[in-house]
């Protein structure tokens, strides 16, 4: 079984006789159940045909904010048969070739080359982007004191996804071989904010803010001009200045905040790559209304480029990040 990236083509291949395939079934379980059956006809001659899967499938991933960062997957089963006849008819020609993928919102790069996988890279590995700086830690994260949280992991055999936790004091969590480093930072000035994200591994990471948030709010609406003069019958024509002719309707607001990251290693630029990359966002975020209660609420990151920060020419490597609420600000849910 693999681990498939469902924001990739994902193709499915079966061999074709030179002769007496004149239709190839394609059809796709999702979860155990059938879901859909696709059909091709062949044209003569054909020594092969693909069907990629992977905007099939990904439509029954369900993504959702987990408290404890459960890997979230959909399980796929394909099975490839040819047929002698036409539209799927006739019988059975050979052997049907099956494939059972477990399927991740997660991706490759174009240099990963087609049908990519989880994991990435070989062996077992922690599901964050890897630290490029020699003689250090291949895996880390950086963590405000006494916070806790979760990174995921991928064992040897490749076939499960499981969360390792840490908790308020630990400084690395380890699973089989490997070791994640974790990196403590010491927040006096301002309050740390967590972003958490779906990765390119498809999994739940979080990564921290560590200095100024700037909150705005931005309205929009729309007007109309009405007619406040009164004409009674005993007396001249007159309004109240107090009734306003010009009338608001459909009043909408988003809000938006800027974060900074503070200073992180340049071994953590992939962190905020994959940020920026990500389709589901989330922020934990002082509650609207209530005294010192938060929230998790789901965000979209505004900030549509990134320029990679090095220590040889940025020195300090700070990145600022725009994001807006995905919702309204006042409620509209009906």
């Amino acid at each position: 079984m693999a681990n498939i990236a469902l924001r990739n083509p994902q193709y499915k291949f079966i061999s074709v006789p030179s002769s007496g395939v004149l239709s190839t079934e394609c059809e796709i379980y999702i979860e155990g159940t059938l879901t859909y059956t696709i059909i091709r006809n062949n044209p003569n001659p054909l020594t092969g045909s693909n069907f990629e899967i992977s905007e099939l499938a990904r439509d029954y991933l369900d993504i959702t904010w987990s408290s404890n960062s459960t890997p979230q997957s959909v399980a796929i089963a394909t099975i490839l048969t040819n047929k002698a006849g036409l539209n799927g008819t006739g019988s059975t020609v050979g052997n049907p070739v099956s494939y059972t993928d477990e399927g991740f919102e997660a991706f490759g790069y174009y240099e990963e080359a087609e049908n990519p996988t989880i994991p990435f890279i070989s062996g077992a590995q922690f599901l964050i982007a890897p630290n490029v700086l020699p003689n250090q830690a291949r895996w880390q994260i950086y963590v405000p004191e006494y916070a806790t949280g979760y990174v995921s992991y991928i064992n040897t055999s490749g076939t499960s996804v499981v969360s390792e936790a840490y908790n308020a004091t630990a400084t690395s969590v380890s699973s089989q071989s490997n070791t994640c480093i974790i990196n403590r930072i010491e927040c006096t000035k301002y309050d740390p904010i967590k972003v958490m994200f779906i990765n390119r591994y498809g999994v739940q990471q979080d990564l921290w803010f560590f200095l100024k948030e700037l909150k705005a709010v931005r309205r929009s609406n729309e007007s109309y001009q009405s007619n406040t003069l009164q004409t009674p019958e005993d007396e001249y024509a007159q309004y109240n200045v107090t009734d306003a002719p010009k009338k608001l309707f459909n009043t909408q607001a988003k809000q938006t905040r800027t974060l900074s990251s503070g200073y992180y290693p340049e071994g953590a630029n992939g962190f905020f790559e994959q940020l920026l990359l990500s389709e589901y966002v989330w922020i934990r975020a002082e509650r609207v209304g209530y005294n010192s209660t938060y929230r998790t609420i789901p965000v979209i990151v505004k900030t549509s480029s990134m320029t990679y920060k090095t220590k040889l020419n940025d020195r300090l490597i700070e990145y600022t990040i725009e994001f807006e609420d995905a919702f309204d600000y006042i409620n509209n849910i009906r």
